[in-house]
């Protein structure tokens, strides 16, 4: 039990890590975004001279935006789903289905993290077509949304277990069946 604690902790403490840097980026990068769509507007109807690249930056930059929050709506539960039948089952059997799903999830999230980098990859072989930069730095916040959507995962999974070890978090001390 000792070393699913430690495991636990320091996987929540690497995660708020985590979380708290993509929350610091994507805010900075709404802004950005909604600057380059202000500056779009300002050429286009005030100038009445449209810049080619604003759009696709805006893009780029609502993608990573998104891919760096992930992390942190899976792991507050915020993301839509259905739990209606957990809410009716016994306990324990609640606990083993979230665990089930929870697994499935983590091998879902590892396939779609493999997916990711192999189009990351494949993105050093063609630009943007307005701003001339690699896609691959585009594509990398695929490999970014779902390896830290899998260390969120691994943390829940790795709590689910504990839990249904018998561990409570509000009691100082902790009683084990496992």
């Amino acid at each position: 039990m000792k070393l699913l604690n430690f495991c636990v902790n320091w996987l929540e403490k690497l995660n708020s890590l985590i979380i708290s840097i993509g929350r610091s980026l994507a805010w900075m990068f709404v802004a950005a975004m909604v600057f380059t769509i202000v500056l779009q507007v300002f050429f286009r109807y005030v100038l009445n001279n449209a810049l080619p690249w604003p759009e696709e930056v805006a893009r780029a930059l609502m993608i990573w935006m998104m891919a760096l929050v992930a992390a942190s709506a899976y792991r507050e539960g915020s993301f839509v789903s259905i739990d209606m039948l957990q809410q009716y089952l016994p306990k324990a059997l609640s606990r083993a289905l979230k665990l089930l799903l929870l697994i499935v999830a983590m091998l879902v999230l590892y396939q779609l993290l493999v997916l990711g980098l192999e189009f990351f990859q494949r993105g050093f072989r063609t630009r943007a077509a307005t701003f001339h930069l690699s896609r691959a730095w585009i594509y990398l916040a695929m490999p970014v949304c779902f390896g830290s959507m899998l260390l969120v995962n691994l943390e829940l999974t790795l709590k689910e277990l504990r839990a249904m070890c018998g561990y409570q978090t509000e009691v100082t001390e902790v009683t084990s069946t496992c």
